[in-house]
């Protein structure tokens, strides 16, 4: 065993600990609780515009007495504002998107801009004689010497403008209407005070400050405040998307998806164990330091964990068995009396399966973070990082424990001195699956039949991420019938009302937060609520598209450059067949369309990949010379079927734990997973298999050539 694979093992696993234990994770709302609200410059703001306008809502979220509020440009006309602990985003979002154009106007007799003043009455203004950047500070006080209420202290950082509006307005009789000052807030006086008799004539008001006092509320006068101290936006914005979440159902997804993570491993460990003994064991130890690698890469590059993150983190579990099992049946197949050359040969011929399809997958998890929003995003940052840890914890430290101590052990106790039972059972009876190859395509046929029937009889139930409109969900004990009427009651009889586990889910359309905060008070306390802008909506479901038909089509790609054509073909007909089932299943079973099934649906596709691409690297390598296609097929399916059977049980495992264990998101990814990866493992054998044999034989490009086998140590030639 090479020291410098050793020593790179230790230093990898020394850092994920250093890393583990002096760093926290950065969890997504979601998961710790508050409300995050993406804001949409309008009118083709330039992007220093936006800039500028985020700088001008982080100071606005720091007023507001926000703890570590986060803010982040998104493309070139989005912000996205996350205020952690924020419940009631009613108020957050009346601060924080307000566009606060203030200004300071001279009262005339007549004539200028007409308003409104705070008692509404008519007041005629002049032209703006302070502009709102020309203010510095903004505090609310209240002051019991002064009378009752709540006012704002202004300070101005030059004193000579407002110092000759207060001066010519004190010149005029104290009844005339022009001693007053408008003072304009987004088109709209909220206050206009008479300059005092202690303003001397033309020499106005000292020292650069003034007070703004309109009988305002304790929390007006704060708000009032923030927004004069946080500056106008440079442009106006529109709320196209808002979450809110409650800390006790942050809480609760993160123990949920915790068990889920230790059933898992622990289901998947001794799965592993008990079929490859123990290097299974030295995979199993692998496994944990999987987990390690993960979770401290995820810390080291700032990456936020989100719920559907966390099912990415658990779900990689899975796949970093994949690899592990690639070179143990290979291992296996090329035992020849000695363990070392075998386990050497099983590392070297496994390798092109591998990163083949980590690279799939990784093409599926970019997509999800190119086109994906909101905490979907999250589950493509997860997944990548998974891949790239699985692939360090299978080539690399797996490779260092079995190498180390496969010298020391036994063959038959080191699981590797037998092909094992299945396959053994496959060579004694060869059966021959691909004789009726075109029964088998027709059978698929009739599965799209069957999916295509639910999409035309009982449609797809677009989430709100792709409808645009509002999703709540409330603790309540209320039953759903009763929580239905309350709905009808409250002005909404046409909300769609269901209830599961001790809460109530009402969606709707696009209603106002005073609306959402009125149906609460029927039905109880608020735990999650999301408002999807219908433009939003739209950019999310054109997404949704783009990336499945991207993602098909890059599989095609990748697929067609590392095999033949008709490889590639026939493995991107077989992908089409597994979504088009997990969709038609979907559909007839009722179950909504939103981004975590979009992260279901590209995570099937790379999984149903892996095995596809695992099936054709043995045809490739079987087929040599003039051998039959269709037995050379048939030859590499039964040769990796145990390879498949093992890698679908390591997932199963993980996704079994998520249905039973997650909450109702994560209970539907996990469904879509089960379905996708059951169909995507027949689909490999029964319609990528057969449909290779047909293109192929429509196909004039002569066979490969014949290539020469390495000699293995000990082999007679």
């Amino acid at each position: 065993m090479p020291v410098w694979r050793a020593v790179a093992a230790l230093a990898v696993i020394v850092s994920s600990l250093f890393l583990a234990f002096t760093m926290a994770p950065r969890l997504g709302l979601d998961l710790r609780g508050g409300t995050q609200i993406v804001f949409e410059a309008k009118g083709g703001a330039s992007p220093e515009a936006v800039d500028r306008a985020r700088d001008v809502l982080e100071r606005r979220a720091n007023g507001l007495g926000v703890a570590e509020p986060t803010l982040v440009r998104s493309g070139d006309a989005r912000i996205i504002v996350e205020l952690p602990g924020v419940l009631d985003p009613r108020e957050a979002a009346a601060v924080m998107g307000r566009t606060a154009q203030l200004s300071f106007h001279p009262v005339l007799a007549s004539g200028g801009q007409r308003f409104t003043d705070e008692t509404g009455q008519p007041l005629s203004a002049g032209p703006v004689a302070v502009a709102g950047d020309g203010v510095t500070d903004a505090v609310a006080r209240t002051d019991p010497q002064r009378g009752p209420g709540w006012f704002v202290d202004v300070t101005f950082a030059q004193p000579g403008p407002w110092q000759r509006l207060t001066g010519e307005a004190a010149c005029r009789p104290y009844d005339d209407p022009a001693r007053r000052v408008a003072i304009v807030l987004d088109g709209k006086v909220i206050s206009s005070p008479v300059v005092g008799d202690d303003t001397p004539c033309k020499a106005g008001q000292q020292g650069g400050s003034t007070t703004i006092s309109g009988r305002f509320t304790a929390e007006e006068a704060q708000n009032l405040a923030v927004l004069i101290k946080g500056g106008a936006l440079p442009v106006p914005l529109e709320i196209v998307e808002q979450r809110v979440v409650g800390p006790t159902l942050g809480a609760a997804a993160i123990e949920a998806s915790w068990q889920a993570a230790v059933i898992g491993v622990l289901a998947t460990g001794l799965f592993i164990v008990l079929v490859y003994r123990l290097v299974g064991l030295l995979a199993a130890l692998a496994l944990a330091c999987y987990g390690l690698i993960s979770y401290a890469a995820l810390i080291a590059v700032g990456a936020t964990l989100t719920l559907p993150g966390l099912a990415g983190f658990v779900l990689a579990i899975g796949m970093a068995v994949d690899a592990n099992v690639l070179v143990f049946e290979r291992a296996r197949e090329e035992y020849r009396g000695s363990l070392r050359p075998a386990l050497d040969l099983g590392f070297k011929k496994a390798w092109s399966a591998i990163a083949d399809s980590n690279v799939t997958t990784l093409l599926s998890a970019g997509l999800l973070f190119w086109l994906a929003s909101g905490p979907v995003k999250g589950f493509g940052v997860t997944l990548s990082i998974g891949v790239l840890a699985s692939l360090v914890s299978a080539l690399l430290i797996t490779r260092v424990l079995t190498q180390w101590t496969v010298g020391r052990m036994p063959a038959r106790l080191s699981g590797l001195g037998s092909v094992g039972r299945v396959r053994t059972w496959l060579t004694e009876r060869d059966p021959f699956v691909m004789r009726r190859g075109r029964l088998w395509l027709a059978v698929a046929g009739g599965l799209l039949v069957v999916a295509f029937a639910g999409l035309a009889v009982r449609g797809l139930d677009f989430g709100v991420e792709f409808t645009g409109g509002r999703v709540m969900e409330f603790s309540s004990t209320m039953g759903v019938d009763a929580a239905r009427q309350a709905v009808s009651e409250a002005g909404f009889p046409s909300a769609v009302v269901q209830a599961s586990e001790g809460r109530i889910a009402v969606r709707t359309g696009q209603i106002s937060g005073d609306d959402a905060a009125g149906i609460g008070q029927v039905l109880g306390p608020v735990v999650r609520d999301e408002l999807i802008g219908p433009s939003l909506g739209a950019e999310l479901r054109r997404n949704a598209l783009i990336a499945l038909a991207v993602a098909l089509a890059a599989q095609l790609v990748y697929l067609a450059l590392r095999f033949r054509w008709t490889f590639g073909a026939a493995a991107v007909a077989a992908l089409f067949v597994d979504a088009a089932v997990v969709v038609g299943a979907f559909a007839w079973l009722g179950k909504p369309i939103d981004g975590v099934f979009l992260a279901a649906m590209l995570t099937v596709v790379g999984y149903s990949v892996n095995d596809k691409v695992v099936v054709f690297d043995r045809v490739r390598e079987l087929w040599v010379g003039r051998a039959p296609f269709q037995r050379t097929v048939n030859s590499a399916i039964l040769q990796t079927v145990p390879r498949t059977v093992n890698t679908g049980l390591g997932a199963l495992f993980i996704l079994v734990a998520l249905v039973l264990l997650g909450g109702d998101s994560l209970r539907d990814f996990a469904l879509a997973l089960l379905i996708g990866i059951v169909t995507g493992t027949l689909s490999s054998c029964f319609v990528a298999g057969p449909l290779a044999v047909e293109l192929e034989g429509r196909d004039r490009t002569p066979p490969p050539a014949v290539q020469k086998e390495e000699i293995r140590p000990g082999a007679v030639v």
